[in-house]
């Protein structure tokens, strides 16, 4: 039997592929750009047939269907180990809930801790030795596959073709039906808007960066901003091991910047686990062979990670307290993200030969009544979640400076943080080191 006669064998419509899920059943959606979307809004039709169903996904682009249609009825159950914006609206509604986790563990929380009835996914097309790639957003999802009593995919054939590394595509074996859709385009993200504060930040931080170095950066305006800096920089002959894949690479990699022949581990590869960013960056990783995708545990594993020499992480937070506390996923007991890679590669960079892990953030704030704040604080709100305890911190970046906690005391932290915050708010954080007794007389704060 020929791969196209099983294939043909196993197409359903979207309403008879999820009439096979049950009430009871875990409903895996895979992740990012690769979630199920057709598959999705069929099952969200289905809501007042089912009870108990509990959907899985990881940073839905988009606004998953399902969570729309229970509106507290929980009927169907949505949660994500990683919030996307649609994410959080649905959770400041009560229609989502958060899955903590250490992106690196993802893999095994499916092979040890959580059940799999259905594992739905969006891939590209079969290719002729019967494979379906999911490579733009690897992450998780050979081991949900390996999990799942059922197997459903919905064919995109906008999704790119993304070359491994290793278990970037499920085989027509493994898969129990096949719903096709219209081909619409996968999610793309626009390009944040960097302002004068992430530029000078950007500056700070690529001072920092060495020829040969090997570049992790996580998403938003102020690592693109560093991106396209370092593409209009002298430096040369970089590599890339990362998490996410965001067009901040592709700048680097048309400047000529990334060789990737420094690296010990997958030299002259740019090494990732999932991809989000512009319609031409999908294009670029179209059956590209420089890039590898892998699962999150083979990118964000610790000794993976420090292997590489020079390693260079940096990612965004919310907030930083004068211990050295970093928080990155929610302010309060609102959830904003997620742990995602952020401890994986703050650990496993510092550890690198010549590594050095940045955490950036603008030194102010405004909150819901548009009054400004600052991003240093004594200590977190209630409720707030500790992304990097202190024994991780290393590089703390704003716009008035850049420090370094590692091995300092609790009155040097104090001292090197408040040294960064914006001047209208250090004095009141000095009289609240005092109060806290991480304040010594020796202290001093200079000016910008």
């Amino acid at each position: 039997m020929t791969y196209s006669t099983v294939y043909n064998s196993k197409i359903l419509s979207p309403e008879a592929a999820v009439s096979h899920i049950k009430s009871g059943d875990w409903v895996d959606y895979g992740s990012l750009i690769c979630v199920p979307k057709v598959l999705d809004q069929a099952l969200a039709k289905r809501i007042d047939s089912l009870t108990d169903v509990k959907v899985r996904s990881i940073a839905f682009q988009g606004t998953a269907a399902v969570a729309e249609a229970n509106q507290g009825m929980n009927k169907i159950i949505y949660n994500s180990w990683h919030f996307s914006g649609s994410d959080r609206k649905l959770h400041d509604s009560g229609n989502c809930h958060f899955i903590p986790f250490v992106f690196h563990e993802g893999p095994g929380h499916y092979r040890k801790n959580v059940r799999v009835d259905v594992c739905m996914l969006r891939t590209g097309p079969m290719d002729r030795f019967g494979f379906f790639n999911y490579g733009a957003a690897n992450t998780c999802t050979r081991s949900a596959i390996e999990n799942a009593r059922l197997v459903i995919i919905e064919i995109n054939e906008s999704i790119p073709r993304c070359l491994g590394g290793y278990d970037e595509a499920v085989h027509i074996s493994e898969v129990d039906y096949i719903v096709e859709t219209d081909n619409t385009p996968p999610f793309s993200i626009p390009d944040p808007v960097t302002t004068e504060t992430d530029r000078k930040i950007a500056e700070l931080i690529v001072k920092e960066i060495k020829n040969g170095d090997c570049i992790q950066l996580g998403i938003g305006a102020m690592p693109n901003a560093i991106g396209k800096m370092i593409a209009d920089s002298d430096l040369k002959n970089l590599g890339v091991h990362t998490e996410m894949l965001a067009d901040s690479y592709l700048a680097m990699y048309k400047a000529g910047k990334l060789t990737n022949r420094n690296k010990v581990t997958d030299p002259g590869k740019i090494v990732y686990t999932f991809a989000l960013g512009s319609s031409e960056l999908y294009d670029f990783l179209d059956n590209n062979p420089c890039c590898a995708s892998f699962p999150v545990d083979y990118t964000n594993n610790l000794q993976r990670i420090m292997s590489n020499p020079g390693m260079i992480s940096i990612n965004n937070a919310l907030e930083a307290d004068l211990f050295g506390q970093i928080s990155s996923e929610s302010c309060g007991n609102r959830h904003i993200t997620g742990t995602g890679g952020q401890f994986d590669f703050a650990y496993g960079a510092y550890h690198s030969a010549g590594g050095k892990s940045f955490i950036c953030f603008t030194s102010t704030t405004k909150d819901k009544d548009g009054k400004i704040r600052s991003r240093i604080r004594p200590s977190f709100d209630t409720g707030t979640i500790v992304t990097l305890p202190r024994t991780i911190t290393n590089y703390v970046v704003t716009e008035h400076g850049i420090v370094n906690l590692k091995g300092k005391s609790t009155w040097e932290r104090a001292e090197a943080l408040i040294s960064i915050a914006h001047p209208l708010f250090r004095d009141e954080l000095v009289r609240d080191a005092e109060r806290m007794g991480i304040w010594t007389k020796s202290n001093r704060i200079d000016a910008d």
